[in-house]
């Protein structure tokens, strides 16, 4: 299998020219269902098979998993910062720094899969509240250097989950666990 195909099973991420409310509904489905989606990808992995990246030079399947609770963390105070000031910057972090530390690259994964399904919970919740004007506040993103809208940034993450469960998913079954 190609290198790339390995780094994007589903494809970069492209931002929708018109963001639809359908393209936000199915993203916030995706994003709803993606800690029991996750859970039941790893569930009953032994520490071998977490460990093991899911390509070459890639993180391990633990290391993702941290990831995503590390990333959905800071996507969801991001939203908030939103809501709640006008046109905030954020703060990026360095994502593989996090990664390599021991409790993104050492510790069981359960305690991640507990914050994916307390933050997703809550970050649903919010989604399904707000207004059509919400949708449209933005913050900047220094590392990006362009402002980024709410509805932009929930199509964002919809991709985002459905990106790293595809990491899961392919080696399971290029591994046939």
């Amino acid at each position: 299998m190609n290198i790339d195909k390995l780094r994007y099973p589903i494809g970069r991420y492209e931002e929708p020219v018109t963001i639809t409310v359908d393209e936000i509904d199915k993203s916030i489905t995706i994003i709803a269902s993606f800690p029991a989606a996750l859970q039941t990808a790893v569930m009953g992995w032994s520490a071998q098979q977490l460990d093991t990246p899911y390509r070459p030079g890639g993180w391990t399947i633990r290391q993702l998993v941290h990831h995503c609770a590390d990333s959905h963390m800071n996507a969801f105070i991001r939203h908030k910062l939103a809501l709640t000031e006008e046109e905030p910057t954020i703060k990026p972090y360095a994502e593989a720094l996090w990664a390599d530390l021991p409790d993104g690259s050492i510790m069981d994964v359960d305690s991640s899969i507990q914050i994916l399904e307390g933050v997703h919970k809550r970050w649903v919740y919010l989604l399904h509240s707000l207004s059509s004007n919400q949708l449209e506040r933005s913050f900047f993103h220094p590392g990006l250097q362009r402002k980024m809208s709410v509805k932009a940034a929930v199509c964002l993450y919809g991709w985002h989950c459905s990106h790293h469960l595809a990491h899961v998913l392919q080696l399971k079954e290029a591994q046939s666990w």
